[in-house]
């Protein structure tokens, strides 16, 4: 009943698909294997890439005993074992997985003897270790990013599996290319989809037959990962940079995770942080986009989300009013505040009513002393914020007079 993933993970580094930079003549790990030593370390990167297999030919290639556990469904008992077995023998290397999940009390159960060396740590994770583990165990461990599988490697990967394990398939190179392309660099997706379309087809894969078991792309949307907010973060600055094309690329993979919330977020933070004053209009249509959207629904909310993706992408940009409000901020968080004028305190007798007043403008006083020729907003050259200028400039020519 083992999974085909399973039972062709490599057993020496040379088998490894891909990660070139760190596998290889004078590469990190065959230079560790060579030396026959082992260091704690953190592998990270995109699910299906080889970190569970590195970490498992590392240990077999160099005859150390080890044990795996999971951060999340292992507990501290276990963790205690672990650590007792380490004891006995002198020496043990630990294998976690979702190593960032791990909580305070078994970190503090592990780094004692991640200090004194008694336990070799190689932990797993999807996540950016550097923003999401402990510090404290990140500085006992060396990290090492996997990077993402090409399709020539999937490609390859699912050759030597036909060559090897599955001589009797008849399957063709465009179902080969459908399957590589399909798993986005996630090997073990390549081989879950490979070993369906074996069982389920007497052997004969067709592209229809694939079609019919996965039709949509292993796309990479853990929330509590990296890549998520990559895709988020990608989309946000194509749209400032006016990369439409970029942006609509973007837009889908975030519709293909059918997560309208945070494109209805980042649409209506850049209507107002990149396009601004620039277009204020942009505010509005995003929010009518928004509107659409929850009354049309997805599939059908692809359209308008579509059409006001472009729109932003293509509209002038101005982060002026981000710029005068981060301003401002940052003298009020460095304590630069100073005391309201008297003329404009509550009640004030000396205070002038600006509706008295031509043009709703009189010479009087609004920012405290201090802070009183201040400039916060300062107007950006796009057509709409030049008459913004020319305004502002107008009027305090008059109260300043």
């Amino acid at each position: 009943m083992e999974p085909l993933a399973i039972s062709l993970r490599p057993k020496k580094l040379d088998d490894v698909i891909g990660q070139t930079h760190l596998i290889g003549e004078g590469k990190v790990f065959n230079n560790l294997v060579k030396n026959n030593k082992l260091f704690s370390m953190i592998l990270y990167g995109k699910p299906g890439i080889g970190k569970t297999t590195i970490a498992n030919v590392l240990v077999e290639e160099l005859g150390l005993r080890y044990r795996s556990l999971n951060a999340t469904i292992n507990n501290k008992k276990d963790f205690d074992i672990v650590i007792e077995e380490a004891k006995m023998y002198g020496g043990l290397v630990v294998i976690m997985d979702e190593i960032h999940r791990l909580n305070k009390d078994k970190q503090d159960l592990l780094l004692p003897y991640l200090e004194s060396g008694l336990i070799i740590l190689i932990g797993m994770t999807t996540s950016n270790p550097y923003h999401s583990i402990n510090p404290a165990i990140r500085s006992r461990c060396q990290i090492f990013e996997l990077k993402e599988l090409t399709s020539d490697d999937v490609k390859t990967a699912i050759k030597r599996v036909i060559k090897n394990n599955l001589k009797d398939i008849y399957i063709d190179d465009d179902c080969i290319d459908y399957i590589s392309n399909i798993s986005s660099g996630d090997l073990r997706y390549a081989y879950n989809l490979l070993e369906v379309a074996y069982y389920s087809t007497d052997k004969k894969v067709t592209l229809d037959s694939l079609k019919n078991i996965s039709n949509k792309p292993n796309l990479f949307h853990d929330k509590n990962g990296d890549g998520y907010y990559d895709v988020i973060s990608a989309f946000q600055k194509s749209i400032r940079g006016s990369d439409v094309d970029a942006a609509l690329h973007y837009l889908a993979r975030l519709i293909e995770a059918e997560d309208l919330d945070i494109i209805f977020r980042r649409m209506s933070v850049i209507a107002y942080e990149d396009i601004g004053l620039a277009n204020p209009d942009m505010g509005v249509k995003v929010e009518a986009c928004i509107n659409a959207c929850e009354r049309l629904g997805l599939p059908e909310a692809r359209i308008p989300l579509a059409k006001t993706v472009i729109e932003l992408a293509l509209s002038p940009k101005s982060n002026s009013a981000y710029l005068a409000i981060e301003e401002a901020m940052n003298d009020i968080n460095k304590g630069n505040t100073g005391n309201v004028p008297n003329n404009i305190k509550t009640t004030s007798p000396d205070y002038k009513y600006a509706h008295d007043y031509p043009n709703h403008v009189v010479k009087q006083q609004y920012l405290p002393d201090n802070l009183k020729n201040k400039r916060y907003y300062k107007p950006q050259n796009n057509k709409n914020e030049l008459k913004l200028k020319e305004i502002n400039e107008r009027l305090k020519k008059i109260i300043n007079e």
